[in-house]
Parts: structure tokens; C-alpha cells; sequence
């Protein structure tokens, strides 16, 4: 968070130079080293505002919100106006689902210091993160405006552009992502050119990369079809458990799980780039032909023998899924947990099927609800599992996850509850997806309530 120490009081050069270190230290995150440092300059000036700041820093950096929060708090009480105080700590608000209190401080990180290119950004960060996106465009705007090849700014200004639906100028912004500090490089180095999408000859050959996540390989893998038609040699890049469903989408690629099995190529693309090279510059003109995945007749034939021997007669058939992954950076704001789902599991005439995956599905094991539940997830294996499952149910209820995608993918009816601000993929104020015609989106109707969004879910199912 922190790029500068705020200027000490007047202290001893030894405390000084402490703070420097310690400020280094948090830069290279050896975090213990820096709480170590900063817990003797504490010991010595309890009130030492920068040594609390940055000791709240640490604290976030290390996964300590509410610890970092009562830091900064305590450092911004004791009436220095810094404008890094403010700049940050409303970051901590931010992810906490604080949004009055973060909009506040960044806004006062401005307002402190108008030319602070990461205030304005941090500031548009924030603002998009309660939907207001034409408030946050100004300020990536002017961010940039101050310094026109910071990263972060072009990256959050093209969310919000897309969140919007303009997407021209949006997958333009959208390159600069990979640009960010501590973003993994998309391959290893190379001296071979980014693909510019024109056509390549029958002795070339090209490399996708199923860059991202499972979910954003899914989504714009519909583009792999665009590709064949310009590259009759393509290599795809992606991760083991993607390699079986993507190789659907052009059975005549080769497909490389590991860097040294590519031998040679004359130009590469992450498959998050081909939107903007196929010309998707408005909503119409998303591919959109649904399903693109299907699932293998005899798995179907197999899941649905099970389904048929655990699931009620009668019963409607949902797949639920609750929790994302929890290394994904916006996990805290998609995820929920099974209890919150209450509305829909008191309802009679529904049984639900667990698609769940990963520690969360233990949630399962402490389940009380009125209708049945089908714990299936421990059996399955790989999405070519979770797809002949869904082919079984009636509708799948998710999250923003892989399985809302994989879905949406095939066609089958789908309902996926998202945060009060979700993803740009799903766009502004809209209960359906472009990229999804089987979709249906239920919002929180304010910030952190999954429970009105699952209400809105059960009364949808009583009318369905």
C-alpha cells in the first residue's frame, strides 16, 4: 500500500532511520522485520503516528484488517493530516465493505493532495467499487493525466469502461494490465510479437494463453473459433484441468500444459486479449453462440443414475455452489457461505446439489435446511464431472465462479448471485449476461447482503 514514509516528528536520527529501514523492509515484504523495528520505536514514542501507520500497513499486507484499521485509525486521531494516512486507510475500508467511510477518506487523500496520481487512482478504485463509474472514470482520468503509464490506472479505468458497456475503448485500457507489479508474466520471455490478429500464414503458428482464471478461460474461449479462422496452426496454452473442455472448441489445436512443450511459434495472444482483436466493440457483437461446451453422453448417462437414487421425485434440481476460490483477489466480496442461502432452503419443492468444491464444502457437513441436500462434490474430480452433472439438474445456483461460467458455457439454466458491485463482465444494473443468454443475475441490493440476494432467488423460485 504505503510507497513513502510520512515524515516523522521530531525524533532522534536513531528512530529515523529505523523508520526507513522498516519502511524497507515492508517494500520487500519481509514483514516480521518490519513489525520487529517498528514495535521498538512504539515501545519508546507510543504515539508516533508514522510508526502506527506503518505498522497498520504491515498488518494489511500480512491479512490483519481490523488490526491495520485500529492502527491507522489511532494515527489519523492524533490530528496529522497526511494525506498516504488517509489514501490507504480507505483502502482497508474498501475491503471491509466500509464503503461510506472509504469513498470519505479518499476523498480527503485528494483533497490533501490533488497532484497524488496513486490518491486519484486509489480514490476511482474505491468509487468504482460502489458503482459509481462515471465518477471513478473522472478520476483514473485525471490520474493519468499526472502520470500517463501508471498501470493501475489504466486497468481500473478500463473495468469501468467495460462495466458500462463501452467496450472500444475499454479493451483498449484492457492491455495494460499485464503491466502491473506483482502480476505474473503472461509466458516467458520472447523475442516473438504479441498477435495484432491478422492472418498468419500455413507455416506459422500461434499461441493462446489461458491467461486469468478457470472462469475467464471459459468466457472468452468462444473467441478460440475466431482465432482458427486466421491461424490454421494454434497452440493453447492452459492449466491441466481446463485442458479437457477447451479442447472442444477446436479439436484440431494442439493443446500444452507446459512451456517446454512448445517448441517454436511466430506469435502469441492471451485469449483476454482476442475480444479486442475480433472487434467486440459493443454488446451485440459478443459471440454468443450457446452452448459452445457439451458434456460427454455417457458421464450424463452415469451423474443422472446417481441423481436419480439420491434426489426426491419430484423435487425441482439445483445445483448450488457458494464459495470461489480463495486465493482470488475480489473473493471476499463474491463469496458467501450455505447458511446465508436460508430463503432458498426453506423452500418444499426444491433439492439441492452440492457442486461446491474446495475447503468450503465442509459447510455442508453442519446443514440444516428443509430441503434436501445431495452432497455430490466429494466424487467429483473435473469440470468434465461438474458438466454431466449439470446436464441433470434443473438450474445450477452460483456464485461468480468457474461453474457460472462452465454454465453459462452449455446452456443450461443458470442463476448467479453476484456482490452489490460485481465484476465488469456482468455490466451495470442488469439481470441478464450478453455473454450468457441461459443467465439470469441476482444482485445484492446493498452492500454485504447476500440474504436479500438470496430472497430475490426464492421468490423467483416460487413464481418459476
Amino acid at each position: 500500500m504505503a510507497d513513502e514514509v510520512p515524515a516523522a516528528y521530531q525524533v532522534s536520527l536513531p528512530v529515523r532511520e529505523l523508520m526507513q529501514v522498516a519502511h524497507e523492509y515492508e517494500v520487500a515484504k519481509r514483514f516480521d522485520d518490519a513489525e520487529r523495528l517498528l514495535s521498538h520505536v512504539l515501545k519508546a514514542y507510543p504515539q508516533h503516528a508514522p510508526a502506527l501507520h506503518l505498522m497498520g500497513v504491515v498488518a494489511f499486507r500480512q491479512g490483519r484488517k481490523e488490526p491495520a484499521l485500529a492502527l491507522m485509525e489511532k494515527a489519523i486521531a492524533l490530528g496529522v493530516d497526511t494525506p498516504l494516512y488517509y489514501r490507504n486507510i480507505g483502502e482497508i475500508y474498501r475491503t471491509l465493505g466500509r464503503h461510506a467511510e472509504a469513498a470519505e477518506a479518499a476523498r480527503k487523500s485528494v483533497v490533501l493532495n490533488p497532484g497524488d496520481a496513486l490518491a486519484l487512482m486509489n480514490c476511482a478504485i474505491i468509487l468504482a467499487d460502489q458503482n459509481l463509474h462515471d465518477e471513478a472514470i473522472r478520476y483514473f482520468e485525471q490520474a493519468l493525466a499526472i502520470r500517463p503509464e501508471l498501470p493501475g490506472a489504466h486497468f481500473g479505468l478500463a473495468e469501468a469502461l467495460l462495466a458500462k458497456g463501452e467496450f472500444a475503448r475499454g479493451w483498449e485500457e484492457y492491455e495494460w494490465r499485464f503491466r502491473i507489479a506483482d502480476v505474473p508474466r503472461l509466458m516467458p520471455p520472447t523475442d516473438k510479437p504479441q498477435w495484432d490478429g491478422r492472418r498468419m500464414g500455413a507455416d506459422q503458428t500461434l499461441v493462446l494463453i489461458a491467461d486469468q482464471g478457470f472462469g475467464d478461460a471459459i468466457q472468452f474461449g468462444r473467441y478460440i473459433n475466431w482465432a482458427a479462422d486466421r491461424a490454421e496452426n494454434i497452440v493453447l496454452a492452459c492449466s491441466p484441468q481446463l485442458k479437457p473442455i477447451l479442447r472442444q472448441l477446436d479439436p484440431k489445436m494442439r493443446i500444452s500444459i507446459t512451456w517446454n512443450d512448445i517448441a517454436s511459434f511466430d506469435a502469441f495472444c492471451p485469449l483476454t486479449g482476442l475480444p479486442r482483436l475480433a472487434g467486440t466493440v459493443e454488446e451485440k457483437l459478443i459471440p454468443a453462440d450457446v452452448p459452445y461446451l457439451k458434456p460427454e453422453a455417457a458421464r450424463v448417462a452415469q451423474w443422472k443414475k446417481k441423481l436419480d437414487k439420491l434426489t426426491p421425485k419430484g423435487l425441482k434440481r439445483i445445483g448450488v455452489v457458494w464459495a470461489g476460490r480463495p486465493t482470488h483477489k475480489n473473493d471476499w466480496k463474491r463469496s458467501m457461505t450455505l447458511s446465508a442461502l436460508a430463503p432458498v432452503t426453506a423452500l418444499d419443492d426444491v433439492a439441492l446439489v452440492v457442486l461446491q468444491k474446495g475447503p468450503e464444502q465442509s459447510q455442508a457437513g453442519g446443514y440444516f435446511g428443509r430441503a434436501p441436500l445431495v452432497h455430490l462434490s466429494t466424487e467429483v474430480e473435473d469440470f468434465d464431472d461438474t458438466m454431466a452433472i449439470m446436464a441433470g439438474l434443473d438450474l445450477v445456483l452460483t456464485i461468480d465462479t468457474s461453474v457460472a461460467h462452465l454454465a453459462g458455457a452449455m446452456g443450461v439454466p443458470t442463476w448467479i448471485m453476484l456482490p452489490w458491485c460485481a465484476e465488469w463482465r456482468w455490466l451495470k444494473d442488469r439481470s441478464d449476461s450478453p455473454w450468457y443468454p441461459s443467465a439470469r443475475l441476482f444482485r445484492q441490493p446493498g452492500p454485504n447482503d447476500w440474504l436479500g440476494a438470496a430472497q430475490a432467488v426464492a421468490e423467483a423460485l416460487k413464481k418459476d
